[in-house]
């Protein structure tokens, strides 16, 4: 973060000044909402969540090096009091990213966002100093911390944007306007709580009327692929990129196939030019989120070759999203668990059909564990049985559904889809499929792992790394409580 006075943010944000010397002390650290992240010079935020109140840890982070804390009430340390801390937040963000004139880049999508918005940052932090979001830190917390971490020299910040109704992306837009707008599509996520794929649409087509007009300097790069995201040209006055594989998107893939791998391999068309690209990452589903990020990336003046030289390089940057290791005994491990919607796991089985494909032929098998995709409503039931089908007609070997009854509609949907009886097994959690996975795994099987954030499958993966093996609890990424 750019170095500011006490003074300075408490004007910023509205604040009341307690228990803080008059003696000019300004914050020259990160703004964070742990105090087990507090370096000095921080300044740290209270929130009281669910489970902790952040307020309880202002004198710890006092202690370990905080400036002061910004808080909704006085805590007994040098604070900055306000009546909405988030509010508070998010106004802070706004002036320092004003302050920078850094060029933001601002990405949404149902699917698929955590993955570009990794391969963005990768691309253009080849062309300066570039801020980006660690895992999925994208609602009114997350997004502005991540903004508080561009510096003077921050030349791109790019900021996941994510949407639990109409109007929050439109919220976050505001605290750091954008200058390039990207939609990757509009799925089925969340659509329990948006009603459907209309109000989704409505929500994430807010970040393209966000963004300045094309002779400002905007640009909304849109999925010429997804209808909902293609229709969102006409709620923009910002000029209009369009990506995919249609004929009529500017930047677009060609000769799309896999490796042996299951790597994706494509020539890259741009109006600059083409270029031949083989990824490292897993799945023919990142050929549209690479397609997204080289738009963006030539937008802002990168050479074809160059971008495609990036996207082959780039890799995984965020935790338990399409994680591929081998065990010592040949077993491969495909830890994609950090969430899931009915989009996503379609595309995780193909790409664990493709990897398994060279391990079927010497005998190994493809095994899917797959637990709840929440937040679909009405839509829940069909989904999982959908899914439970999809994985006998791309004939993945063994099926391993966790959980409770949308677990039971995956296996359901696999047994009612063919002659499927032992290739599918429902167990009522992780430790259960740990144990299940142990006894029958054998070299060469490929063994993809995933469901939503809330079930917890991670800790299937890591104990299948683990020869120890103990299951422990889930682990926790991001979060809105501090402490």
């Amino acid at each position: 973060m750019i170095s500011l006075s006490l003074a300075e943010i408490a004007s910023i944000v509205g604040g009341q000044q307690y228990d803080i010397p008059d003696d000019g002390r300004e914050v020259t650290g990160p703004v964070v909402a742990d105090s087990r992240a507090v370096r000095p010079g921080a300044l740290f935020v209270a929130f009281a969540g669910e489970r902790a109140d952040g307020h309880d840890f202002a004198r710890g982070a006092v202690e370990a090096g905080a400036v002061a804390v910004l808080a909704a009430r006085p805590v007994g340390v040098p604070a900055i009091v306000v009546d909405d801390p988030t509010a508070a937040l998010g106004a802070l963000a706004r002036a320092v990213v004003e302050r920078l004139g850094t060029t933001v880049v601002g990405l949404t999508g149902s699917a698929g966002k955590t993955s570009t918005k990794d391969l963005i940052a990768q691309l253009l932090q080849r062309h300066g100093p570039t801020v980006w979001p660690e895992g999925n830190l994208n609602n009114e917390i997350g997004l502005p911390l991540t903004a508080l971490r561009a510096e003077e020299t921050t030349r791109h910040l790019v900021l996941e944007m994510g949407a639990r109704g109409v109007g929050h992306i439109r919220y976050l837009a505001g605290l750091t306007p954008p200058r390039v707008g990207v939609v990757l599509n509009v799925g089925s996520a969340h659509i329990g709580e948006f009603g459907g794929r209309e109000q989704i649409a409505l929500a994430k087509g807010e970040l393209v009327e966000a963004l300045p007009s094309a002779d400002e300097g905007g640009i909304a790069v849109l999925n010429a692929d997804d209808p909902y995201v293609r229709a969102m040209a006409v709620r923009t006055t910002a000029r209009t990129v369009l990506f995919g594989e249609a004929a009529d998107a500017a930047v677009r893939a060609e000769n799309v196939r896999l490796t042996e791998l299951g790597q994706p391999a494509f020539t890259l068309h741009t109006p600059s030019g083409c270029s031949d690209v083989t990824m490292r990452l897993y799945g023919e589903h990142h050929v549209s989120n690479a397609l997204a990020a080289a738009a963006v990336a030539h937008e802002l003046g990168m050479p074809v070759d160059e971008i495609a030289s990036a996207l082959s390089e780039a890799g995984t940057l965020s935790r338990w999203r399409m994680e591929v290791t081998e065990r010592a005994d040949g077993v491969t491990v495909v830890n994609d668990a950090y969430n899931a919607n009915p989009e996503s796991v379609r595309a995780a089985l193909r790409a664990l059909v493709a990897m398994g494909a060279a391990a079927k032929a010497k005998g190994g098998r493809t095994w899917a564990v797959l637990g709840e995709m929440a937040e679909l409503g009405e839509e829940s039931l069909a989904e999982h049985d959908a899914v439970g089908r999809l994985v006998v007609r791309l004939n993945v070997s063994k099926l391993v559904a966790v959980g409770g009854a949308e677990a039971a509609w995956l296996d359901m949907g696999a047994k009612n889809e063919g002659s499927w009886g032992e290739e599918s097994v429902h167990v009522s959690d992780a430790r259960a499929a740990v144990d299940l996975l142990r006894s029958e795994l054998r070299p060469g099987d490929v063994v993809l792992v995933k469901a939503s954030r809330s079930v917890g499958l991670e800790r299937v993966a890591a104990a299948l790394l683990d020869d120890a093996g103990p299951l422990g609890t889930a682990g926790a990424e991001g979060g809105a409580a501090s402490r």
